[in-house]
């Protein structure tokens, strides 16, 4: 038995963002026709705290992403 992080912490970084809560949805349909750019989760208090999961190789892609709809979604 090893300490190595699971596959997908290696594989992968998360990102924790604040969004409008009435913009969770919007986000999610945009990222999925990113070619499912991340994978979003979000907690249950519905105060807007989502959790995107996201390849290391399309980080940068997805940093360009959230920049350019920053304004739109309310971030």
């Amino acid at each position: 038995m090893t300490n190595a992080p699971p596959d997908h912490d290696r594989r992968c970084r998360v990102l924790y963002l604040r969004i409008a809560p009435a913009r969770i949805g919007l986000l999610k349909f945009l990222l999925e026709g990113y070619d499912n750019l991340a994978v979003l989760s979000t907690d249950a208090s519905g105060k807007g705290c989502v959790r995107l999961l996201v390849p290391r190789s399309r980080y940068e892609e997805l940093m360009r992403f959230l920049t350019a709809t920053a304004e739109r979604l309310h971030l």
